[in-house]
């Protein structure tokens, strides 16, 4: 007769699969939590690993880029762009002594007519920051590529509005430039407000730039010569630094943004108000403000490093 199978005296399933599963997880409570955690660190960890390969890649491959801020509203422009806003506002405000509002009327016609770029072409003879036409009587083609040429052309045809101070922006600005879109001012009063009431000094550190290292050499007396041409205001150079006095923190501020903003065109490597500085810096650090390592003498007075 076939002989019969011994059993096993714990029974013939005590080492079934199902218990091998049991006895592992019973013995091993650690193994089990770190087998659920592993997965959550490796997604974890390649999730901060690309983070910091995007911050990497931003600050040091991204264009040059200002950051303009005002309450809510943050705006970021080339370079290029930031210095001519506030090229248009301190003529403007510092240069004409005209309110802010002003400068709103025509940041926000030169960013829908331009994108506040100084264009060398445009609609039929159309050129400059306001797209404005030498065949229409606005000057000459190099006057008008002159942006404080054109900005104070634009100025005076607004003055001649009736009602500019009341009237709305896009009309006023539809007024001065008889476009063949009159409501597409309209989008951009948002943009040109946050810009003249930042760059005429009215927020404290609202405008910072991030920006390549500074190649070639800096002429601090040209950037004294412009300052004074687009505001109005006279510096003192010594060394390799301008020296502002204001006659009110408002425009030292406003003046300190005029620097920041022009930084990358004039070689500018720090600008100094009181106790805060602005440092010409590739990463994010370049778009905010910082503890001066040098102070000025109160906040009236702007140093502009090169």
């Amino acid at each position: 007769m076939p002989s019969t199978p011994t059993e096993d005296p714990r029974g013939v399933e005590a080492f079934d699969d199902h218990d091998f599963y049991d006895e592992e997880h019973r013995r091993h409570p650690l193994r089990r939590a770190l087998g659920c955690l592993l997965p959550l660190a490796l997604i974890a960890g390649a999730g901060y690993g690309g983070w910091r390969f995007y911050e990497h890649t931003r600050d040091n491959w991204g264009s040059p880029t200002c950051q303009v801020r005002a309450d809510k509203f943050v705006y970021e422009w080339t370079p290029e762009q930031a210095a001519n806003a506030s090229t248009i506002t301190v003529v403007g405000t510092l240069k004409r002594a005209l309110p802010d509002h002003a400068a709103t009327i025509a940041l926000t016609t030169a960013i829908q007519e331009s994108k506040l770029r100084n264009l060398t072409y445009g609609d039929r003879d159309s050129l400059g920051l306001f797209q404005q036409r030498p065949s229409m009587g606005w000057g000459t083609s190099a006057q008008i590529l002159d942006p404080v040429y054109s900005t104070n052309a634009f100025y005076t045809a607004m003055l001649k509005v009736p009602d500019w101070q009341t009237d709305s922006v896009g009309a006023v600005a539809q007024a001065v430039q008889k476009s063949g879109f009159p409501d597409a001012y309209d989008e951009h009063v948002d943009q040109g407000r946050t810009l003249a009431t930042v760059l005429s000094g009215q927020v404290n550190e609202g405008v910072g730039c991030r920006l390549d290292a500074v190649t070639g050499s800096a002429d601090p007396a040209a950037t004294a010569a412009k300052l004074t041409a687009q505001s109005g205001v006279r510096g003192t150079v010594s060394g390799s630094s301008l020296t502002v006095s204001a006659k009110s923190p408002q425009v030292a501020r406003a003046v300190a943004n005029w620097a920041v903003t022009h930084a990358d065109s004039d070689k500018v490597t720090a600008v100094t108000v009181g106790s805060r500085q602005w440092q010409r810096l590739r990463g994010e650090d370049g778009l905010v403000w910082h503890d001066a390592d040098r102070a000025t003498s109160g906040d009236t007075v702007v140093r502009i490093d090169f």
